[in-house]
């Protein structure tokens, strides 16, 4: 066994699982390539749905940041008005109010 990854070595067994080959190098029949080509296909579709996924949920995040920071500005926004409003008033109020001595 391989120590370092707790599984068999299959150097120099015949007709072992998931060796590794050079489709260029090896001589393929048609039907194997087609498979191989099937396969990867296969594989490819699996990662890209998970990535597609991954990348769903990353936007729905950041948009969702976005809004909350477009929201948040709108809603400063306003009460910077408001208190922009009641200081204007106490101005007002402040100029027409009595003269007496305490002002």
């Amino acid at each position: 066994t391989d120590s370092r990854h707790g599984r068999q070595d299959t150097e120099g067994v015949q007709g072992s699982l998931c060796n590794r080959i050079d489709p260029t190098k090896e001589g393929l029949s048609q039907e194997q390539i087609n498979f191989i080509r099937q396969v990867e296909l296969q594989q490819w579709q699996k990662k890209t749905q998970k990535l597609r996924t991954r990348n769903v949920v990353t936007g729905l995040a950041i948009g969702a940041l976005v809004m909350g920071i477009y929201g948040y500005t709108f809603f400063s926004v306003s009460q910077e008005r408001i208190m922009d409003e009641i200081d204007e008033e106490a101005k007002r109020a402040r100029l027409q109010g009595p003269k007496t001595g305490a002002n």
